[in-house]
C-alpha cells in the first residue's frame, strides 16, 4: 500500500522527461533515422529551409525595410543634425585645402567670402541630400536582396549553431517546460492516489 504514494512522484518524473524528450527532439537527430519503420528527425533540421525562407520574407518585409530607412535617413531633420559636420569641412577645405591648391584664388576669398560660399554650400546641400539618399537607397535595394541574404545565412547554419542559438534565447522556456510536465505529473499523481483511496 505504501507504494502507492510513489505515484505522484513517478508521475512527476514522468512528466519531466517527457516534455525533456519533447524539446531535445526539436533539434535530433539532426539527420533522418529509421526507428521500427518510422523515420524520424529533428524538427528544426527538417525544417530548416522552410524556416530560412519564412524568416528571410519577415525580415525582408516587415522587420527591414528600406522605404523606412529612407525615410528616416531623408527626414530633413536628420540632415540638418549632419550640417554641423559638413560645414566644418567645407570651412576647413576653404581655408586650408583650397589654400594649398590653389594659393593665388585663396588669396582673394576672405573671412566674408568664405561665410557667404559655406551658406551657399549648406543650403544647396541641405536639398541635394535627400535626393542623394533616396536614389542612393532605391539602387541599394536593387543590389542587396535582403530575403535571399538571411534565407542563404539561415539554410547554412549548422545544426549545432542553430540549436545552439535557439537554446541561447529560449534556454528560460524550455526549463519552464520541462518544470512545468513535471508539476502537471505530480498533480496527476496525487489525483490518481487521491481516487485509489477514495474508492
Amino acid at each position: 500500500m505504501k507504494l502507492i504514494y510513489l505515484i505522484p512522484l513517478i508521475s512527476a518524473f514522468i512528466g519531466w522527461f517527457t516534455n525533456w524528450i519533447a524539446i531535445k527532439m526539436l533539434f535530433h537527430p539532426r539527420e533522418p533515422k529509421i526507428i521500427l519503420g518510422i523515420r524520424f528527425q529533428g524538427i528544426f533540421p527538417k525544417r530548416q529551409q522552410q524556416f530560412a525562407q519564412k524568416l528571410g520574407k519577415m525580415v525582408s518585409r516587415e522587420l527591414l525595410s528600406f522605404q523606412d530607412i529612407e525615410t528616416k535617413i531623408s527626414n530633413p531633420a536628420n540632415v540638418q543634425k549632419l550640417m554641423p559636420f559638413v560645414e566644418q569641412h567645407i570651412d576647413h577645405f576653404l581655408r586650408v585645402k583650397l589654400a594649398d591648391q590653389m594659393p593665388v584664388i585663396s588669396m582673394f576669398i576672405g573671412d566674408k567670402t568664405i561665410n557667404q560660399l559655406k551658406a551657399v554650400f549648406i543650403a544647396e546641400l541641405t536639398e541635394l541630400f535627400p535626393v542623394i539618399m533616396k536614389n542612393y537607397m532605391n539602387n541599394l535595394q536593387e543590389e542587396l536582396d535582403l530575403e535571399k541574404i538571411v534565407i542563404e545565412k539561415v539554410s547554412g547554419f549548422s545544426s549545432d549553431k542553430l540549436e545552439n542559438m535557439l537554446n541561447a534565447i529560449m534556454a528560460k522556456e524550455f526549463r519552464f517546460v520541462e518544470i512545468i510536465g513535471g508539476v502537471l505529473g505530480f498533480i496527476i499523481g496525487l489525483i490518481q492516489v487521491l481516487l485509489t483511496l477514495i474508492a
